[in-house]
């Protein structure tokens, strides 16, 4: 009997919208090595094969509605008719539990920022999906469609800071700001970017997040400086 671990597990999900059991392919945080982040935080990994970011979207096989453990279980009225209507309906049966190449992992999170635009979720959870799928394309050096994807994720940042609906949310009201600069710098958005990056500097003496305060004034000299 072969008892060696694999990077992989199958966890047991129930579809929001349907209510459907289903199985989506997981990865064990042990088998997780970062080597560094780029400076929007995106993780890069020692090993390609084994990339948690390729599972984070689970997608129900039966009605085509995908998520991410940071949806609501909340259905806005009207909205879960709509994805009916505009997902389900018109969703061929397939099975994305299983291992994810790239291109899977980019179609799994599209469909869960369709989903979660027609069901109404927090900004901030949409731009997260957004900057995933901007990640994923940075891999595979699609410029044109990383920063399509930025630009829509930057959006959804500024958004959620403006209605400040990242409250409750893992993101920091630091953090927010400072991923609208560097977004911003990154899709040649360069005024805001110097906006978003003082407003992350002038919190330098009230912030135990000194990490993001460095990063934002390494970005501002370096756009000083050119």
């Amino acid at each position: 009997m072969n008892t060696t671990l694999t990077p992989y597990y199958e966890k047991k999900l129930q579809c929001l919208l349907c209510k459907t059991n289903f199985i989506s392919t997981k990865i064990r945080s042990s088998f997780v090595k970062v080597d560094f982040y780029d400076k929007d935080f995106c993780p890069n990994y020692f090993s390609d094969e084994v990339n948690p970011l390729f599972y984070s979207v689970f997608v129900c096989p039966h009605c085509g509605f995908s998520f991410t453990e940071y949806f609501s279980k909340y259905f806005p009225p009207g909205t879960r008719e709509d994805i009916i209507n505009k997902v389900s309906n018109r969703w061929v049966s397939q099975d994305y539990g299983k291992i994810r190449k790239i291109k899977h992992a980019i179609a799994s999170y599209k469909l869960a920022a369709y989903c979660g635009e027609i069901k109404r979720e927090k900004n901030v959870t949409i731009a997260g999906l957004y900057i995933r799928i901007a990640w994923l394309y940075r891999k595979i050096n699609n410029k044109v469609q990383e920063q399509r994807f930025l630009r829509f994720a930057m959006n959804e940042y500024l958004n959620s800071y403006l209605n400040s609906d990242f409250h409750g949310s893992q993101m920091s009201e630091l953090k927010i700001i400072y991923l609208i600069a560097e977004l911003s710098y990154q899709i040649g958005e360069e005024k805001q970017a110097v906006l978003y990056l003082s407003k992350v500097i002038e919190k330098q003496n009230t912030t135990t997040e000194r990490t993001i305060v460095e990063m934002a004034l390494e970005r501002w000299h370096e756009i000083k400086a050119t």
